[in-house]
């Protein structure tokens, strides 16, 4: 099989062993610097000496508690100091932490609570009592609390566990299952990212950690980061524009970790560019970036955005465009250093190796050459177990993992995301990728976002449906968008059945629940 992009033969080797956890991260930055500000949030600042009592406090109540070995303790609070307090208080303790989104319904509470077994809930009032309703269906769940004490002496620091957090993944198929990610995956991936250079994060830096932290591109990308190099991080609990335009020119915030949504949000407030003048990096993740927010964002501010792709099941990076000589619109960039990668055609065969090619042998004006699609296949020290409980479908024997994700390598070796392999389309035997035909019928300029899926045809096997949400203020009618779409797309491409709807159903961090619209 082919290795596309910059590798390290043995990633181990840039891990970062001065500490075993995030909450290690903690104790350390508030023996150096304990009158350094920790985390902002609202009008209050939190200092490292002062957030790492709480965290003693915290963990030694929790192990008050007597709670099994390895217990998992699921959290379901929005983002603030009590999220991090918490969080590090489950890590020191020697627990699992269980990060849930406390917007969940309670069919989705009683699923990750009774999967996961957790023997506490650390919950907001509003999620503790819709699962007081549910509790005879959680009998491993003995308590439900809305905080851990904060005030207190410290415990003794229990002997930790490998495994950290279990994320649950929200899945483009069935029920969401948990990633199994250990304190080494979590700390492996600042490791892999600070191979970067220049620097992407450090000690001096201010993130706004705006993502919500039940998710693995906040919790670890965000506040592990911030705890990882002693930082200081701005919590905020709900994302507003403006708002948030204002906490960055207030805090002098320097590193923005954001969704596509944040950045089309940010690069259509008048003067965003003068909020921003502190900034030095912002990076975006989570889903596809759209060319047109990436330049109408650069435009107003000067900065430039910086996309990463990544996944839960890899705490959560694997590549960036930090690492390719200029970041091109719609690349995900290269593998960052310890992350092994490789494009693995559906047969198992290697896709061509692109590293070595000499661009200047083409006509790049004709277009770059480039492999074919193949499935993204990754290994590397910031790889989660597998899934809970027993590991399932985690790393091969040789730690290769397949992330489901189909992508292609141009001649200089970055990546350009082409679909999920299971939403892969076959029309008559050829293939149709989704978001090709997303970004046709997006490139009109009556269709403010689109959404691609296979559907069952008697002839075919499958044809391709769209769901359209109409740009504001248009009235693009289904015969004109259909003639767009032939334009530009082949025969097989382009959709046979198309349904406009006042908005698609969109996970906590952005991207399309494809799985709801196959309900439809």
């Amino acid at each position: 099989m082919a290795t596309v992009g910059d590798t390290v033969p043995d990633s181990a080797t840039v891990v970062d062993h001065r500490s075993d956890t995030l909450a290690d991260r903690v104790a350390a930055a508030a023996a150096a610097t304990p009158d350094k500000t920790a985390l902002i949030w609202h009008d209050t600042s939190l200092r490292w000496g002062e957030l790492d009592r709480r965290v003693d406090a915290a963990a030694a109540a929790l192990t008050g508690l007597n709670l099994p070995a390895g217990a998992r303790v699921a959290l379901a609070l929005p983002n603030s100091p009590r999220y991090a307090v918490t969080f590090f208080a489950v890590l020191r303790a020697g627990l699992v932490a269980v990060p849930v989104n406390p917007q969940y319904t309670a069919r989705e509470l009683r699923h990750v609570l009774a999967d996961s077994g957790a023997s506490l809930l650390v919950a907001s009032p509003d999620v503790a009592r819709v699962v007081e309703g549910i509790r005879g269906d959680l009998p491993e769940l003995a308590r439900v609390l809305e905080k851990l004490p904060e005030e207190g002496p410290a415990g003794s620091v229990a002997a930790t566990n490998d495994l950290a957090v279990l994320l649950y993944t929200s899945g483009t198929e069935g029920a969401p299952k948990g990633a199994m990610l250990s304190h080494r995956a979590l700390l492996a991936n600042h490791a892999q990212i600070d191979g970067i250079t220049p620097t992407v994060v450090g000690p001096d830096d201010i993130l706004l950690l705006a993502l919500p932290l039940f998710h693995a591109y906040g919790l670890n990308s965000g506040l592990g980061a911030v705890a990882y190099h002693g930082a200081t991080g701005v919590l905020v609990d709900r994302f507003d524009p403006a708002d948030s335009l204002a906490l960055i020119a207030r805090h002098g915030v320097t590193g923005l970790v954001g969704v596509p949504s944040m950045y089309q949000a940010w690069s259509l407030v008048p003067d965003a560019g003068a909020a921003l003048t502190t900034v030095r990096v912002a990076v975006c993740g989570a889903a596809p970036l759209d060319p047109e927010t990436a330049t109408r964002f650069t435009r107003a501010t000067s900065l430039p955005v910086f996309v990463g792709y990544g996944l839960t099941e890899t705490a959560p990076a694997v590549t960036s465009t930090l690492l390719s000589p200029e970041p091109k619109l719609g690349s995900i960039g290269r593998a960052i250093p310890g992350v092994e990668l490789r494009l693995v055609a559906p047969d198992g065969s290697a896709v061509s190796d692109v590293s070595d090619l000499d661009s200047d042998e083409f006509d790049l004006e004709l277009g770059p050459p480039e492999t074919d699609p193949g499935e993204i296949v990754v290994r590397g020290a910031n790889l989660f177990d597998g899934y809970w409980p027993d590991g399932r479908d985690g790393p091969d024997a040789d730690g290769w993992w397949a992330t489901g994700d189909i992508a292609y390598a141009d001649a200089d070796g970055d990546l350009f995301i082409v679909d999920r392999r299971g939403e892969l389309i076959i029309v008559n035997g050829f293939n149709v990728y989704p978001r090709e035909v997303e970004q046709v019928l997006e490139a009109h300029p009556g269709v403010a976002e689109a959404a691609v899926i296979g559907v069952p045809h008697p002839y075919t096997g499958q044809t391709v449906k769209a769901f359209v949400v109409r740009a504001p203020g248009t009235e693009v009618d289904p015969d004109e968008l259909l003639s767009h779409a032939e334009a530009n797309l082949a025969r097989f491409k382009t959709p046979t059945a198309l349904e406009f709807v006042a908005e698609l159903p969109h996970s906590a961090i952005g991207k399309v629940r494809k799985a709801e619209l196959r309900d439809v």
